[in-house]
């Protein structure tokens, strides 16, 4: 079922590759899945992206519960270290090499460090070697974290344009029902499109281990379907997880025909902005009509932005229009644009320095006419102010309209 992709992105859970008895890898399955990567490693791009690190440092913390992030962090930290040896010692067995790399959320939300991922990434599997990635707990803090792993991987497998993103999970694929409460829950084997009767399938139970469930797949898929690629979900326990996918042990999202550009993919994927601006009607209908925004369009700005920062873009308080990467920092925005619409701004706190302004009226306002058109002829009325003269003068003109 997988032999028409060329490059394919493995998430494996926690509650895969952990035995949640002994919190010890479960080396048996981890075996079988090293042969069955060895099958296609010759012909296709293999990358890994696992979980397991917390659940495998745990025992050697001593709050048990690791309700603390600082406690998580540590067992991740430890558990890190065998999870990367275990990989390599398998996949070594087969001559593969492996690379470990630790991804944090902020690696993926600034363009710069996000291109230099996929950069690294595509070299490694140019050269063959198998990335074995995994979200940096240790330093990733509460605020700005994944979450789960299906996420990441789908950020990573949209990273690196994957066609198959395939996520290894306790259950063999997405039911109408919650399929360990109901008998007659139903699989649903394909689909196309996601919308809100798909996402209410999805249910919120997590493992004992991991911190995922079928929400954060539907969400994965999504992203991933968006990207132009596929989307697997199928059960881990078997005993080989890649090449025994079939129809039947699995649910498959097919992606978009007509996915958006990377660049689109990565801007409509982020988790956080770091700033905000509102913009006046007119500048939403042209925003909505894809046309550009300009800075006359802009009544308000907030956050903490600097050049080539994600910002999102609002009409009202609650309506998010677009989202995008500013071309200035907060403090210049706030000069460019009008931030108080109940305040009337004079010409001296508009323009800083000596200017001469224009304006040719096209429609009638309070200030100007606009063109008025009379047989063979034409009237315009244009405002020209020089701020260091105080100059303020309607200039009227009348052209001839040549035949």
């Amino acid at each position: 079922m997988i032999n028409k992709y060329k490059k394919i992105v493995i998430k494996i859970g926690s509650s895969s590759i952990v035995n949640p008895k002994s919190k010890k890898i479960n080396v048996k399955w981890m075996k079988k899945l090293c042969e069955d990567i060895k099958k296609y490693h010759k012909e296709k791009n293999i990358i890994i992206v696992c979980s397991g690190a917390i659940a495998l440092g745990s025992p050697l913390i001593k709050n048990k519960n690791l309700r603390k992030l600082e406690d998580k962090q540590a067992a991740a930290s430890v558990g890190q270290i065998e999870l990367a040896h275990q990989w390599k010692q398998h996949l070594k067995a087969h001559k593969i090499d492996i690379a470990q790399i630790l991804i944090t959320l902020e690696d993926s939300e600034v363009r710069r460090r996000y291109l230099n991922a996929r950069k690294t990434i595509n070299t490694l599997l140019r050269n063959k070697v198998v990335p074995v990635i995994n979200e940096n707990d240790t330093v990733a803090t509460e605020e700005i974290k994944y979450g789960d792993n299906d996420r990441l991987a789908a950020r990573v497998a949209q990273m690196i344009d994957a066609d198959l993103l395939i996520l290894l999970s306790d259950v063999d694929g997405l039911y109408d029902k919650n399929p360990y409460k109901n008998k007659d829950a139903k699989k649903i084997n394909e689909i196309f499109k996601i919308n809100k009767t798909i996402e209410q399938m999805g249910n919120t139970q997590t493992s004992s281990l991991g911190s995922g469930g079928m929400v954060t797949k539907i969400a994965a898929a999504k992203i991933c379907m968006n990207n132009g690629c596929d989307t697997i979900i199928t059960h881990s326990e078997k005993t080989y997880p890649l090449s025994s996918i079939s129809q039947n042990n699995s649910s498959i999202f097919f992606a978009n025909k007509n996915p958006s550009s990377s660049r689109k993919q990565w801007l409509l994927n982020h988790l956080h902005s770091s700033g905000f601006i509102r913009i006046d009607e007119g500048a939403s209908k042209a925003v909505k009509n894809n046309k550009s925004l300009l800075p006359a369009g802009v009544v308000k700005v907030g956050g903490n932005f600097n050049r080539g920062d994600v910002i999102s873009v609002y009409f009202t308080k609650k309506e998010k229009v677009a989202i995008g990467i500013s071309a200035y920092d907060i403090n210049e925005a706030k000069k460019m644009g009008v931030v108080d619409l109940n305040k009337k701004y004079e010409l001296n706190e508009i323009i800083k320095g000596d200017s001469i302004f224009c304006a040719t009226g096209i429609t009638s306002s309070e200030i100007v006419k606009g063109i008025e058109i009379e047989d063979t002829m034409y009237k315009s009325e244009t405002l020209v102010t020089h701020k260091n003269s105080n100059l303020k003068k309607i200039v009227k003109k009348t052209n001839f309209i040549k035949e």
